[in-house]
């Protein structure tokens, strides 16, 4: 269905200043995203760190001309864009969702829980595509932002809808149920997810079931709900594994070693069915989309030829080091346009300047109308600035010709006729995105590309470093600039792939300690503003070829650089002063402003961009007065700067610890480090691990009571013991001070003690007391199970020495949620 702005505005019923009726087909809401300028409306939403409506004349400037601002918006500035002016602009993205929604009369399936929202809607789309064309919420769209996005894709192709709904607080399931509009309901598992804006579980589930409040069938377990079934006015289509009366009863679950065999009874008979699952969470949301088929009146008989085909949903895409420099990005979550459109979008954010290819295979769906649906994927790969398109699959190459806007394109009718036809040379220097259906198999090219590694990898989640990031802004004041910590590989975790996220996500500046990693960032393709920490006069040419901004800490360091931005008649370059209130490792005294400034003033060499000092002890409340100490000495110089220098300059003192525990400190930046990352010296931050550590088993052996394991005899056995060797050592990063008993790794949830001395390149560790282990099992050395401060606890040091150890002959692996 097509809307005009005209048409926008009427169904907002609100002022408008429209002079050219254009047509709307996307709905925006970030600057970064832009996908067709002239058909997009933006919607300048505000939150408590980014206000929409700054960012308007970027958009103008990018071709943007359609916009919902909020009333009092001065337009003045922006000739020929059609401006629409609301009270709440949030209302109106989901108000003109509701209507759109509003025109369609198919099925539109609702789903919402605590946990397996996500997992249950992508396998009902598995498991319905062949007879529905489906439009589904991309990834976990189940917002008071994402759902409208989602309902938006809604066209007269559609035969079906699978909507997520996902709430944090009471009072927004109806806004949520108004967009969906849902007439089958799935509630899937309620638990303690997500509970902080709810009193108690029950107030939790009364908000969740207002979402079936429409409509005409809802399926649930009865467990998960008890009490409050009565609520639910609908049809209730129920499962339990209690009440036989439920319409379906689970009688037996036999767990094998790959599948679930499950016998229930459903409308007086039994059945049996297979789930190629063990787990508890896919064997409940199997039962769940068993139990919605047999609503939909699908067959028990089909039903299980169906589930046995069920694929595991990964629920993350992976960005791994590839062949010649290369790295490929592995979203093999779903194949549609809706998830390419994300994909593309983190395949730009990562690769920068670098070549961008796209190997792509047939998108399958019900509909037949193919040639619109690829000729709108050519656009969208155009639109994200990709180098080289690689299509597999026959329907795919029969639309070759609509790629013709792509500077390369090649077709291939299989996975193995492109593996025949292609070398690794052709891949140098690339971000390579893998999207494809199951059945193609793509897999075998993923592992084709991959760089050879040992087992051994760090594992880096992007999506929880920012998670982290916004839990630090909700800190600051809107005001508050942020400079990010980048030195030592990020913390271990990677420069140029975090700088790409945290570039993404409008940091204000980065620093590093040597002038060497500022260059890897710039040739990365990094353009925002580096200050590096450590100059010396051998860095000179560099900090200016690559825009670097130097850290001035001493007299000697600024008369060097002075003669030389002399001799080469540069004047006003940009630096940071460093003063030295506490700390006594670098920075200017004090009492020495006055000497300093002056020089700056009279010499026009340098342009004071900040002025910074380094808290010693900001984490700790004893010493709290010390902090204050630091603080006063601090503003004392930078008034004296201002007083001298006469004009701006940001300033600068707290880190990662003082940002919660100072926040008077804030001024006009705050340096973020290993809080980033996870690390919480608070404890006091709901902060997600980013970096996650881990090996594989290379062998288990039974040794008996009183041998001996490892260099010098130094681990005895005192019984009869299951040791189990595992692939990483010191060379890894792994601390020797971890041996013999005095650290752990987790193996299925349960630490396993380190037994002898850590060697080079392997460890051994005592298995006896975990049940089931095998050789190539996954080992945590550290991460979401165990943390990064244990470690540090176990090592005597500190988590950033953890972090910052891990070599460089670990793989990292760079994962997006």
């Amino acid at each position: 269905m097509a809307y005009t702005i005209h048409h926008i505005a009427k169904i907002l019923n609100t002022k408008n200043a429209i002079g050219n009726n254009t047509l709307i087909e996307h709905l925006l809401i970030d600057s970064r995203k832009i996908i067709n300028p002239a058909t997009s409306l933006f919607f300048a939403l505000q939150s408590n760190r980014r206000d929409g409506h700054f960012f308007i004349k970027e958009l103008y400037e990018k071709g943007v001309l359609n916009f919902i601002v909020k009333k009092g918006f001065n337009t003045a500035a922006y000739n020929n864009a059609n401006f629409i002016f609301v009270d709440d602009v949030l209302n109106a993205l989901q108000t003109i969702a509701a209507y759109h929604r509003s025109q369609f009369s198919i099925s539109i399936i609702g789903i919402t829980g605590s946990n397996g929202k996500t997992i249950t809607k992508e396998w009902l789309n598995q498991l319905l595509l062949t007879e529905y064309n489906i439009v589904r919420s991309p990834r976990s769209y189940n917002s008071q932002i994402g759902v409208p996005l989602s309902v938006w894709q809604l066209n007269k192709e559609c035969t079906l809808g699978i909507f997520e709904a996902g709430i944090s607080t009471t009072n927004e399931m109806n806004n949520l149920e108004k967009i969906i509009q849902p007439t089958i309901g799935l509630l899937t598992n309620i638990g303690e997810a997500h509970s902080e804006g709810f009193t108690n579980i029950e107030e939790k589930i009364q908000e969740k079931i207002k979402l079936f409040k429409h409509c005409k069938q809802v399926v649930f377990c009865e467990e998960s709900i008890n009490k409050f079934i009565k609520n639910i006015t609908a049809e209730c289509f129920s499962w339990s594994r209690e009440n036989k009366n439920a319409t379906v009863f689970i009688q037996h679950e036999i767990k094998q070693e790959k599948q679930t065999i499950l016998s229930f009874n459903y409308k007086k008979q039994t059945y049996q069915t297979i789930i190629p699952f063990t787990d508890a969470a896919s064997v409940e949301n199997s039962i769940h989309c068993i139990c919605t088929l047999l609503l939909l009146n699908y067959s028990v008989e089909e039903i299980n030829k169906r589930m046995l085909q069920l694929q595991p949903v990964e629920m993350r895409m992976q960005l791994k080091k590839a062949v010649n420099n290369s790295y490929v990005l592995n979203d093999s979550y779903s194949n549609d346009i809706s998830s390419l459109h994300i994909a593309l979008d983190y395949l730009q954010q990562q690769a920068g300047n670098n070549q961008k290819i796209v190997i792509l295979s047939d998108i399958l769906q019900s509909s037949t109308n193919y040639k619109k649906l690829y000729t709108e994927v050519a656009a969208t790969l155009a639109q994200h600035n990709v180098n080289i398109f690689i299509g597999i699959g026959e329907n795919i190459a029969k639309h070759q010709l609509l790629f013709a806007n792509i500077q390369q394109s090649f077709f291939f009718y299989s996975t193995n006729n492109f593996l025949e036809n292609f070398t690794h040379s052709f891949f140098k220097d690339s971000f390579i995105l893998l999207k494809g259906a199951r059945i193609f198999g793509f897999e075998k090219i993923n592992k084709w590309l991959e760089q050879k590694t040992h087992q051994t990898v760090l594992e880096i989640n992007l999506s929880a470093l920012a998670h982290n990031l916004k839990i630090y802004q909700q800190q600051l004041l809107p005001t508050t600039k942020i400079m990010a910590m980048v030195k030592a590989f990020s913390y271990g975790s990677g420069s140029a792939e975090i700088a790409r996220l945290l570039a993404f996500h409008k940091i204000d500046y980065l620093a590093v300690a040597y002038t060497d990693e500022g260059i890897d960032l710039r040739n990365a393709g990094i353009d925002l503003p580096i200050m590096v920490m450590n100059v010396d006069e051998e860095s000179f040419d560099a900090l200016i070829e690559y825009n670097l901004e130097p850290e001035i800490y001493s007299f000697n360091i600024y008369h060097a650089f002075c003669a030389y931005l002399n001799q080469q008649g540069i004047t006003k370059f940009p630096v940071h002063i460093k003063v030295n209130t506490g700390m006594n490792r670098l920075g200017f005294e004090p009492e020495n402003a006055t000497i300093l400034f002056s020089e700056i003033k009279n010499n026009q060499t340098v342009f004071v961009k900040s002025i910074f000092s380094h808290l010693t002890a900001s984490e700790s409340a004893e010493h709290n007065e010390f902090t204050k100490h630091q603080s006063i000495l601090f503003e004392s110089f930078c008034l004296k700067a201002k007083e001298i220098l006469n004009y701006n300059f940001l300033k600068h003192i707290s880190n990662t610890a003082a940002v919660l525990k100072h926040k008077a400190l804030q001024y006009d930046m705050v340096r973020l480090g290993i809080g980033l990352y996870g690390v919480d010296s608070n404890h006091s931050l709901n902060l997600q691990p980013v970096a996650t550590l881990k090996t594989t088993i290379a062998q288990i052996r039974k040794v008996k009571a009183g041998s001996s394991i490892g260099y010098n005899r130094s681990g005895i056995v005192k019984r009869d013991s299951l040791i189990a060797t595992i692939r990483i050592g010191y060379a890894d990063g792994f601390n020797r001070k971890m041996s013999n008993g005095n650290g752990f790794v987790m193996i299925k949830n349960k630490l396993a003690p380190v037994i002898g001395n850590v060697c080079m390149d392997m460890t051994m560790i005592d298995i006896t007391e975990i049940d089931n282990v095998l050789e190539g099992e996954t080992v945590e050395i550290f991460g979401t199970n165990l943390s990064v401060e244990k470690i540090a606890q176990w090592c005597n040091t500190i988590s950033y020495e953890v972090m910052t150890s891990i070599s460089q002959r670990v793989k990292r692996i760079y994962i997006e949620e």
